[in-house]
């Protein structure tokens, strides 16, 4: 192949940008994740996010590029008249609870509900969710809690959840990836309805590997 060939090439390589929003109460470490999934830093001296902050990754994908564009929206932003404005396109979200406080869990329900009164793809359905129960290092072991998470999950609309730990750099990027899979499947999906018979399904999302709980 000819370097010009080869330059088309990687011209022609599809580019996907993709909007995902990182909520939950304040403390639970929304800040801490990001910064981890994309600088590969952390500190445990982050303030509390005013309003809304933004990060970007960018993803080699197959043959394929995907920009994760992450809306870190303050805890305390829940019911306010921005979120509305600050959930508008987005494709996916995370919604974060820490395991070390059972109100931050406890708030998950109204999170979700809030986030799905305000936001829905074309075809009418959820945005792909996937609950963060974020601080495991600190020992905190959910199944004495008697939370059955997989069957939550199921109940709520989420797609699946993980155990995380920004500290230790547990889970983050699988539960990322778990996302995007999710996310490139259902914009296959509304794309094929829209035109049948031209674009295949994508990504069997149940297969990637870590998922503390993933399901039909």
């Amino acid at each position: 192949m000819s370097p010009s060939q080869s330059n088309g090439m990687q011209n022609l390589r599809k580019e996907h940008l993709y909007k995902v929003l990182v909520i939950g109460e304040l403390g639970v470490g929304k800040t801490s994740i990001i910064r981890r999934y994309v600088h590969q830093t952390y500190s445990s001296n982050y303030r509390a996010t005013i309003g809304v902050d933004f990060a970007l990754k960018v993803l080699n994908w197959d043959s394929e590029t995907v920009r994760l564009q992450l809306w870190d929206i303050a805890g305390q932003e829940r019911f306010g008249n921005m979120t509305r404005v600050y959930y508008r396109e987005a494709m996916g979200a995370l919604i974060v609870f820490d395991v070390t406080r059972p109100s931050t869990f406890e708030a998950i329900v109204k999170w979700k509900e809030d986030l799905d009164s305000k936001l829905m793809l074309s075809d009418g359905q959820s945005i792909a969710t996937v609950l963060l129960a974020n601080k495991c290092d600190q020992g905190k072991d959910l199944s004495s809690s008697g939370i059955k998470m997989d069957q939550f999950c199921k109940d709520h609309g989420f797609v699946g959840w993980f155990e995380t730990s920004a500290k230790d750099n547990l889970n983050i990027s699988e539960a990322a990836n778990f996302l995007v899979k999710h996310i490139m499947a259902t914009e296959n999906n509304i794309l094929k309805s829209v035109v049948p018979d031209t674009i295949s399904p994508q990504l069997d999302a149940q297969k990637q590997a870590g998922c503390s709980g993933c399901f039909k």
